[in-house]
């Protein structure tokens, strides 16, 4: 442990701020619980050591300069003979910085485990994925990761980690508070007490902190066992709780990326998007799975993050980078359709091949009151990979008053809305096709037209 510093003291004189103390370094931790609210800026740190004590009255120093440690959440609980170990009170020393004192009285002599909790800042977690497409792209092996960076000033050696999804309020940020000259503000000619353990509640914290505080850590993988490490997931609410498997070590200025889960064969749907008017002349390519059972998930949200799509080119396992995208947090039995980017082995090109006006009307000075608009367009389409692939074409008019009709081979046509039809078409390997639309619009009083034939 490289910044923070705890010391055990055999005597304490709080009003005198240079007084001679004998100090004994307190043992190095038995164990650390990291839970991480990466929305907040905010970790809930559980630091287990064990404390020799003398008895009759003791002091404990704690020190947490050079960290984002906030001084104001510290607690300490007795875990081992809590009947014979009383922890009185917190103090912090008038005009001294960065130090606190527990004053503690114990009916014993010996070691006694204790379990020191705070907030501090520093430390988050992001998500990201990889997904490898079959040869067909009909199921993806899908691979999800955590990365926790720690930049807290703190070390935290073996610690357990514990991650938060999902947002959360507090009415101060940690950052803060943890770099307050003084933990209550400007230096006061008394030492401050801090009494009690309820100051997440005072400091607005909702309540999915208290669940996690008080959450018991599950069990460790049994010595000896092989295989990676896997998440486990509980609920909180509307929060979620991932917990990884057995211990880390993350220093402070380090990035560690932990397995969060491992699927195969999630069914996935391949959807190529040609709409001008959205994504310009260019075809996008579109990769979707539900978070559900019979996609092999939907145990949990899955967090957002960012997704990178592989395919296994061949028998070797060698793979083809399909495309990048970011997504938002994917609720249980919610749909994902992550946007891979434009593509350049699909192409759609429309082209008009005709415009001319007719079924004019006129108003009583004999003036062009309605008209009809007609074009006919010819789209092309090319596949140029060796896969099938499903490409939908939406086509957008500028008014609600249209009639088409169509020829050449489409395998569906709908009116997806008042101004807007959609093409699909299912394309073999490396073939083309075309189709033709044409395409009517009534302008000015043929508008009346339309509603009686629309009828």
């Amino acid at each position: 442990m490289r910044h923070l510093h705890v010391f055990f003291t055999l005597a304490f004189l709080a009003a005198v701020a240079h007084a001679k103390v004998d100090l004994v370094t307190l043992p190095a931790r038995d164990s650390a619980q990291l839970t991480i609210y990466n929305s907040a800026d905010m970790t809930l740190v559980r630091d287990g050591r064990a404390l020799t004590l003398k008895e009759g009255e003791n002091a404990l120093q704690f020190s947490w300069e050079n960290t984002l440690i906030d001084p104001t959440s510290l607690e300490m609980l007795p875990k081992g003979r809590p009947d014979a170990v009383e922890i009185d009170e917190l103090v912090y020393p008038a005009r001294v910085k960065n130090v606190g004192v527990w004053n503690v009285r114990s009916e014993i002599s010996g070691k006694v485990p204790v379990e020191i909790t705070y907030l501090t800042s520093g430390l988050s977690w992001r998500a990201f994925y990889m997904g490898t497409l079959s040869a067909d792209e009909k199921t993806m092996h899908l691979e999800g990761y955590v990365r926790v960076t720690n930049h807290s000033g703190e070390d935290y050696e073996n610690a357990q980690v514990r991650l938060i999804v999902g947002k959360v309020h507090i009415l101060d940020e940690i950052a803060e508070l943890a770099q307050r000259e003084y933990p209550y503000g400007r230096p006061m000619t008394e030492p401050v007490l801090r009494l009690g353990i309820d100051h997440l509640a005072e400091r607005g914290l909702e309540r999915v902190e208290k669940m996690a505080f008080d959450m018991a850590a599950p069990a460790p993988m049994a010595a000896g066992l092989a295989g990676p490490k896997e998440i486990v997931k509980e609920g909180l609410s509307e929060y979620f709780l991932y917990t990884i498997e057995g211990t880390e070590t993350i220093p402070n200025a380090w990035s560690k990326r932990l397995l969060s889960f491992d699927v195969d064969d999630v069914p996935v749907v391949n959807l190529y998007k040609f709409e001008e008017d959205r994504h310009g002349p260019v075809v996008v390519r579109f990769l979707s799975f539900k978070n559900d059972q019979e996609h092999k998930l939907g145990a949990t949200p899955i967090p957002d993050g960012t997704l990178t799509a592989y395919r296994r080119a061949d028998a070797q396992g060698h793979l083809s980078y399909e495309g990048r995208s970011s997504f938002k947090y994917i609720p249980v039995g919610e749909e994902a359709e992550l946007d891979l980017g434009p593509v350049e082995n699909v192409l759609v090109e429309p082209v008009l091949m005709e415009t001319r006006t007719d079924s004019y009307r006129f108003d009583r000075d004999r003036d062009v009151a309605g008209w009809d608009e007609i074009q006919t367009f010819e789209v092309k389409v090319k596949n140029t990979r060796d896969v099938p692939v499903r490409i939908e074409i939406r086509r957008n008019f500028e008014t609600q008053y249209w009639t088409l009709t169509r020829a050449g081979q489409i395998d569906q046509f709908e009116k997806v809305d008042l101004d807007t039809v959609k093409f699909t078409l299912l394309m073999q390997p490396r073939s083309e096709r075309a189709f033709q639309y044409t395409l009517t619009t009534y302008q000015g009083t043929r508008t009346e037209d339309w509603d009686r034939l629309s009828k």
